[in-house]
């Protein structure tokens, strides 16, 4: 019944490929089927979403649960929570100019190397891998912080021989031969990339919206491992305007087959500290948050309550 809809805006922190679960959520009215009306809202700034939070510009964010460990090292008192995974893999990709079929870590060792400038964790994933590998992570010859554009040009041209991006750059390059796959970090298994998160206050006084998101996510979820990629391409499409609907297709194809997406909203512990050691270990969080601390786990379940 319409009385019994409840509206919400939502902030979405950057545009991406990944984040589809999200849009298809939307677009495909798995939403509006939980008995929610939501606007979205596009941060101007991946960093400026918790500050939305924070000042009631909105109810409720995805996002990696990162940026709340980021809050919580910088104020212990925090009232950010996160609840329900989503994207449950880290979606980014290493291309190289020349093939690579047998990728170690230790080839990132020589080649100019230009990693992802636009948010944190990309890198602090990375250079756990390295670490992990044996490797220190400042023997890579990096080259200046650009954006994943800016370095898919200079890899085109000759100037770079590795690029860290994420889709629909990678396919930008390697589709029409201009780079190659060397490594999917989705091959690192769960680590927690992406969750909602909200003030404790919301997740208490609005939690019926809360329970409503994550229904039509699951939904959702459910209906991204299933249905046929170019229906869902199709479905998403009004997101990616300039994006040919038979390359978004392969890009869903290309995620699914790298397990991409959560099968369900749980956030598990251990993801949530594979995540967390890559914070400590790179430095960008010095406090070893708890899991039960930011993370709502009763919101955080196939049937949330």
């Amino acid at each position: 019944m319409a009385e019994d809809r409840i509206a919400v805006t939502l902030c979405e922190n950057l545009r991406t490929a990944s984040y589809i679960p999200f849009y298809l959520a939307h677009a495909g009215g798995y939403w509006r089927d939980a008995g929610l009306d939501v606007t979205l809202w596009t941060a101007p700034d991946p960093s400026q979403t918790a500050a939305a939070l924070l000042d009631g510009r909105v109810a409720v964010s995805w996002g990696g649960p990162m940026r709340v460990m980021m809050h919580h090292d910088q104020d212990r008192n925090c009232p950010l929570v996160c609840f329900a995974q989503v994207v449950s893999r880290d979606p980014f990709i290493l291309i190289g100019r020349d093939p690579n079929r047998n990728f170690r870590f230790r080839d990132l060792v020589g080649p100019k190397v230009a990693i992802t400038s636009e948010v944190p964790t990309p890198w602090m994933l990375l250079q756990e891998d390295l670490r992990r590998a044996g490797i220190d992570p400042a023997t890579l010859n990096r080259t200046a912080d650009r954006s994943m554009a800016e370095n898919s040009a200079l890899l085109r041209a000759g100037d770079i021989d590795v690029v860290q991006v994420f889709e629909p750059y990678a396919d930008d390059l390697a589709a029409p031969g201009h780079g190659h796959v060397w490594h999917r970090a989705s091959e690192r298994g769960d680590v927690a990339f992406t969750s909602f998160y909200t003030s404790r206050r919301f997740a208490a006084e609005g939690r019926e919206t809360c329970i409503r998101l994550v229904h039509g996510i699951a939904a959702a979820l459910t209906a991204l491992h299933q249905k046929p990629a170019n229906d869902i391409a199709h479905a998403v499409a009004p997101f990616f305007p300039d994006r040919p609907e038979a390359s978004l297709a392969c890009i869903i194809e290309n995620f699914r087959a790298s397990e991409l997406w959560a099968t369900s909203p749980e956030l598990p512990a251990d993801a949530f500290v594979r995540l967390k050691c890559a914070l400590l270990s790179g430095g960008l969080i010095s406090y070893d948050v708890p899991y039960e601390h930011v993370v709502d786990r009763a919101l955080s379940s196939s049937d949330p309550e």
